[in-house]
C-alpha cells in the first residue's frame, strides 16, 4: 500500500455497528511510501498505523491523478 503525508485513511468497523475511524497521514516511516504510517486520528489522538484489509487510502486533492 502506497500512501503520502496528507492522504486520509479510513478504517471500517470490524463487527456490525462499529463505527468507521479517520485519519491523515502525517509521516511515512517505510520506504518507497509504504507501511508503517504516523497517524492524526480525527479525535486528536497520533499512533504508529500498519494498515490491514478494512482500510482505505483517500488521496488528498492534489494526488487524485497521480499515477501510481
Amino acid at each position: 500500500m502506497y500512501a503520502s503525508v496528507g492522504d486520509r485513511f479510513v478504517v471500517h468497523g470490524r463487527t456490525v455497528g462499529d463505527p468507521e475511524r479517520h485519519g491523515v497521514i502525517i509521516e511515512v516511516r517505510g520506504t518507497a511510501g509504504g507501511p508503517p504510517f504516523m497517524v492524526r486520528w480525527d479525535d486528536g489522538h497520533e499512533g504508529l498505523f500498519f494498515p490491514g484489509a478494512d482500510s482505505n487510502i483517500e488521496l488528498r486533492p492534489a494526488r487524485e491523478h497521480v499515477t501510481v
